[in-house]
């Protein structure tokens, strides 16, 4: 999912096209005011991390969230002030509460494909993958440049496998495709976005029949693009395990052997002891 600073920056954006017009009304400008003190605290409590002051960051919320209570009371007709007050609902957990202030904005406006995306998403996660679906493509059909519609349709067919084809919406080898078409387009799409195109390779491994030749190629790819250290053992760690999976273990232990950053030591140890076990069959 995207990060709150990356989510607000959307809400800036879709403002920037709604005040396009000569003339910006009050609640416009009164949104934008909001929206501007939400990144701002979501650009602190992300730049403090551990040291975060949870007690500032609960008090600066419901201030943020208070003026957008007061905002859509006063312009019960604003599909942006809705949509954008629906959007911090679902950031802070208050998933039930932000599905109805943002379908409440695609009444007002069907055209904003953020709220068609947030609303499948909230959906998904409130364990209704079949309601979830038609909301993300239809956000992906209004907006099918964006990555992170492509990758929450991915994460939608991945999570809720069983529950979708039990619908008769998909027959597996459908799912799969549709799947990893997904994770793939929003890796195209997002290019400088290491993690879209890490779960683009990790996909081959959730088909029916995993294409181990392809997540290879993808591994090794990944790595040319890595940063040195972790990020790029990382990758290799990934390909000594498709290694192992393709039967050559030998080349698999090869590559085991320049992992050495301390946090995959665990990972490692136990693809040894998976290539180990193995061999000795």
């Amino acid at each position: 999912m995207s990060s709150p600073v990356r989510s607000v920056a959307a809400v800036c954006l879709l403002l920037l096209g709604l005040t396009s017009h000569a003339a910006e009304t009050f609640a416009e400008r009164t949104l934008k005011e909001i929206v501007g003190r939400q990144k701002n605290i979501f650009a602190r409590a992300e730049a403090e991390k551990d040291n975060l002051d949870e007690a500032w960051l609960r008090g600066e919320l419901q201030s943020v969230i208070n003026s957008y209570d007061v905002l859509i009371q006063k312009n019960p007709e604003f599909a942006a002030g809705h949509a954008a007050y629906g959007q911090l609902l679902g950031q802070v957990g208050m998933n039930r509460a932000a599905v109805g202030i943002l379908l409440k904005a695609n009444q007002l406006d069907g055209e904003i494909p953020m709220v068609k995306n947030e609303i499948g998403r909230l959906l998904a996660e409130d364990g209704k993958p079949a309601e979830a679906l038609p909301w993300i493509t239809a956000a992906i059909k209004l907006e099918p440049n964006e990555p992170v519609y492509h990758y929450h349709l991915g994460k939608l067919l991945t999570e809720a496998r069983d529950e979708l084809i039990s619908t008769g919406s998909f027959t597996r080898a459908k799912l799969d495709e549709s799947m990893l078409e997904a994770f793939q387009r929003a890796a195209q799409l997002a290019p400088d976005r290491m993690a879209f195109a890490y779960r683009a390779a990790e996909a081959y491994y959730d088909l029916e029949t995993p294409r181990w030749d392809d997540a290879l190629k993808a591994w090794g790819a990944l790595e040319e693009k890595a940063a040195p250290g972790l990020e790029q053992q990382t990758m290799r760690l990934h390909a000594a395990n498709v290694l192992g999976k393709l039967g050559r273990r030998d080349h698999a232990r090869a590559l085991l052997i320049t992992v050495t950053e301390a946090p995959l030591q665990k990972q490692k140890q136990t693809l040894l002891d998976e290539l180990a076990a193995a061999a000795a069959k």
